[in-house]
């Protein structure tokens, strides 16, 4: 038995966006109740030279429609990155989810050998289907993933690797 494109990429993004939306929804009702302002959470970094909370969620999200969009050799939807709020880091989230939703088993599978290019540092570079989502879009993906999760754990949020791994 085969292990499909879309065995190996929508799940994994669908799974890793619901865990978004949980430990956002942590978070907040942290900030609730230690009467913490939100937007302290919602700008936090790790350290000064990494991109805050805000950033992480929305590259995060911008993995699974760029990463699918070039998969099925469509071109990803353009969603401005306006996020203040936690509201708005869910709506976000929630946006993704529904891109994803709508996302084919027919429209990723067979795009292992299609050509992926994309524009890095200003130079085009070129993967197979299956080596961009193998080794750059889904490392990416949870990079910041990760990293939104470390944010908000480095900031007291009473998250564990249960709230990370989510209902398999």
């Amino acid at each position: 038995m085969s292990f499909s494109m879309y065995q190996a990429s929508v799940p994994a993004y669908g799974q890793m966006l619901k865990t978004l939306s949980h430990i956002l929804k942590k978070a907040e009702e942290h900030c609730e109740a230690k009467k913490i302002d939100p937007s302290v959470l919602v700008n936090a970094r790790l350290y000064p030279d990494m991109a805050p909370l805000t950033r992480q969620i929305q590259i995060a999200t911008d993995q699974v429609k760029g990463g699918l969009a070039r998969l099925s050799g469509t071109e990803p939807p353009s969603w401005p990155d306006e996020e203040k709020t936690f509201a708005d880091l869910q709506a976000r989230v929630k946006k993704a989810q529904d891109y994803l939703a709508g996302i084919k088993k027919e429209q990723i599978d067979g795009a292992e050998d299609r050509d992926v290019t994309l524009k890095i540092g200003g130079n085009d570079m070129t993967f197979k289907g299956q080596q961009f989502l193998v080794n750059f879009s889904l490392p990416n993906f949870y990079f910041h993933v990760v990293t939104a999760y470390d944010i908000l754990r480095h900031n007291g949020v009473e998250i564990g690797k249960r709230d990370f791994i989510g209902g398999l």
